[in-house]
């Protein structure tokens, strides 16, 4: 079955702000269009986006693992998740703000291999691996089944507006940039702001259980 319309947007609204947030994703992001132009840091900044897919087919194939041995184990996964996303939340909230982009080296490369570069720098970071595994079944509705199919289309969903966002913040990485420098505490409340979100849902998933 589909994700109903609530389950959707509930997740789709968090995904985005988490996104935007300061992390070091979007910051590399940044820092490379800033450094080399638009056209590298779209492709950097897809390449990150696309990199979620790896994370999805293991989260997918975890969370179906999980639900099909015990649903006793897939709630205290979500309660473990639930931890961890507060904590996640309260480093947020305890972040300075900071938003100085990466700087970009190695000016020549070509655009198809900054995507690879992209692709495999989120693939590979076991943070994303954790947070996916955190964040992805917290919108899951055991008594709706078919858990692995909607953990896919959360999944995918993250990695579509991911990829987006990235493209968009690689694209106009120069204004963004000069934003960034004349409004200095922007990331201080996007930091809150993601900080809030995750602890609400962490506490949410707590309290419930």
């Amino acid at each position: 079955m589909s994700l109903s319309p609530e389950q959707f947007f509930a997740f789709l609204a968090a995904a985005m702000l988490i996104t935007v947030s300061p992390g070091p994703d979007n910051l590399m992001v940044l820092g490379v269009g800033i450094a080399r132009g638009r056209a590298p840091g779209v492709a950097f900044g897809l390449g990150c986006g696309f990199g979620c897919l790896s994370h999805t087919l293991l989260a997918t194939l975890g969370v179906s693992a999980l639900i099909a041995a015990s649903p006793l184990a897939f709630a205290l996964l979500k309660v473990g998740g639930g931890l961890y996303l507060v904590w996640l939340g309260v480093q947020a909230l305890r972040s300075r703000g900071g938003v100085t982009a990466a700087s970009a080296q190695d000016a020549d490369e070509s655009l198809r291999r900054l995507f690879a570069k992209g692709l495999l720098a989120n693939a590979i970071n076991p943070k994303v691996v954790l947070f996916f595994l955190s964040f992805l079944p917290q919108f899951v509705i055991a008594d709706h089944g078919h858990v692995g199919w909607q953990t896919l289309q959360l999944g995918l969903s993250f990695t579509a507006q991911a990829a987006l966002l990235f493209a968009l913040l690689g694209y106009f990485s120069g204004a963004v940039g000069n934003w960034l420098q004349r409004h200095g505490r922007a990331g201080l409340w996007l930091d809150r702001l993601a900080g809030t979100i995750f602890v609400g849902l962490g506490v949410r998933l707590i309290a419930a259980r």
